[in-house]
């Protein structure tokens, strides 16, 4: 009787009219009811979700059988790939016997399929690169991811609006250190005569922390080619929707990386995709794996922003899904923004696990058929406790749910098998082309060149009419000198007073006044 009142609960519940895909079965205590479908309304995945659950209790598999139903109703999707096995799902499932059984005791068939698959990357992993330019974090984007207060964030704005106004192009980090470098030295009374004074001790804190961010390899993110966005949402030619898979195994221990690449490329998808209202699926669904590390190292401006993006981006048409081990390790203003949860098995080895289980339970629909905090402990691999929204809004029945298996390879795909993945991508043909065209590094450098050239000529020009006047006074003071020198010689007296008398007696003779009469005369 009791089986008959959750088996009629769980298809009242789970039975809809719009679009939907089949999670898996519904069981009650440790059986599974064949036939009683746990389906997952399209419609309300823009509504967000969390993939919760111990390690290897099957949290990456849950997120690759969502994806690829998601692609075959023709929704793209973007997967962060942080342990690096997600890339399998590009490849049909090779089966297994227990799969057959899996898909028996639900009651649905199984079918092998690989999806379409476009593989991406912030770093040296093959893909298409991922990239954006300073300017397109704008600076109060910028400020929050650098966590400066708001001395610093005002000279954020002042760089970025006299890197507008002076047509300097601020694409990498390389150009923001240089504008801020101009501005406090060789620029610095020009901006203060615009702008205001600039603090230097506080452009040398903002430099500190973009040398801490270029220490996590930002300056390979930041640049062009930009990626748009738009190539997220991109359907193949048999209608199904690509999978697009960012591969970060090397970047794991550079959380501020990853926080500040998601929040970016959030901010950029609410900004370029227009208001869809209610769609009967979402545009795109954006998997984030391991979501831990985005919110253990972001900065309280920087949850705060993202928190606003959550709340905004489903106006969007697009849908949310983290994938960690706890529902704690989200902040709980998050954790109420998602209707979807797929809750994998927690396990409880200290006082405080307990603690935890028991407030985990509590994130879950009231049920009539489960004692929540203990079946948490109980969940097999592979089994998860299950609750969306309808189209109303209102949650499902919490149900546990044994779920249908990947119809991909649940594996990597080999080093032959990622290159040829990579040789077919349009994407990559596009972006991986290095672009660095002339920008506020290399305008700045021109003109701090030109400075130092005029500087440089106005100090030769200076030392060469020194040069000349020195001459001048040292000619003048050589001639005196000689002068000086004839006269004051012996000889030289003796000389001119026999020529003095010479030439006296002269003029006398001439006048004929002899020395005679000038004896007489006496």
């Amino acid at each position: 009787m009791a089986q008959e009142a959750f088996r009629a609960d769980i298809e009242k519940g789970y039975t809809f009219e719009a679009p939907s895909f089949v999670l898996g079965g519904a069981m009650l205590g440790e059986e599974t009811l064949t036939n009683t479908l746990v389906r997952i309304p399209l419609g309300t995945l823009n509504r967000h979700g969390l993939i919760a659950g111990a390690t290897g209790t099957g949290k990456t598999k849950t997120l690759q059988i969502i994806a690829e139903q998601l692609s075959r109703e023709g929704v793209p999707s973007l997967l962060m790939d942080i342990k690096g096995d997600l890339s399998g799902i590009a490849v049909a499932s090779g089966g297994h016997p227990k799969i057959d059984e899996r898909h028996a005791a639900i009651g649905i068939p199984f079918t092998a399929a690989g999806s379409p698959v476009e593989l991406l990357s912030l770093s040296e992993e093959p893909g298409a690169r991922l990239r954006a330019t300073v300017l397109e974090f704008g600076p109060v984007l910028f400020s929050k991811m650098l966590d400066l207060n708001d001395t610093q964030s005002g000279i954020i704005a002042v760089t970025f609006k006299y890197a507008e106004d002076n047509d300097l192009p601020l694409l990498d980090l390389k150009d923001l250190r240089k504008v801020l470098q101009y501005l406090s030295n060789e620029g610095k009374e020009e901006v203060e005569q615009e702008y205001g004074r600039i603090s230097t001790a506080s452009v040398g804190a903002i430099m500190r922390r973009v040398v801490e961010l270029e220490g996590q390899g930002a300056e390979k993110f930041f640049g062009e080619r930009s990626f748009e966005v738009e190539d997220l949402t991109r359907i193949d030619e048999l209608g199904r929707g690509i999978v697009s898979i960012v591969r970060l195994t090397d970047v794991q221990d550079r959380s501020k990386l990853f926080s500040t690449f998601m929040l970016q490329l959030l901010a950029e998808i609410y900004a370029t995709f227009p208001e869809e209202g209610d769609l009967d699926r979402p545009k795109l669904v954006v998997f984030i794996d391991e979501a831990h590390l985005i919110f253990e190292e972001a900065t309280d401006a920087l949850l705060d922003q993202l928190e606003a993006i959550i709340k905004l981006i489903r106006s969007k048409g697009v849908g949310l899904i983290f994938v960690t081990q706890n529902p704690a390790d989200i902040p709980s203003d998050i954790l109420g923004q998602l209707g979807l949860k797929v809750q994998h098995a927690l396990r409880a080895f200290t006082a405080k696990d307990r603690r935890a289980i028991k407030l985990a339970s509590e994130n879950y629909p009231l049920s009539d058929y489960y004692n929540i905090d203990q079946t948490l402990t109980e969940l097999g691999t592979g089994e998860a406790f299950v609750t969306a929204l309808d189209r109303k809004g209102r949650p499902t029945p919490l149900v546990r749910t044994m779920l249908r298996a990947p119809e991909s390879r649940m594996d990597i795909l080999t080093d032959r098998e990622i290159k040829e993945l990579v040789a077919h991508s349009p994407l990559v043909r596009k972006y991986n082309e290095t672009v660095d065209r002339e920008s506020a590094y290399e305008i700045l450098e021109a003109k701090m060149a030109r400075a130092r050239e005029a500087e440089q000529k106005e100090v030769i020009a200076a030392q060469r009419e020194q040069a000349e006047k020195t001459t001048t006074s040292r000619r003048r003071t050589t001639e005196k000198s000689m002068f000086d020198r004839i006269m004051s010689n012996t000889t030289t007296r003796q000389i001119g007073r026999t020529v003095a008398r010479e030439l006296t007696r002269g003029l006398l003779g001439v006048l004929g006044i002899s020395s005679t009469r000038r004896r007489r005369r006496r």
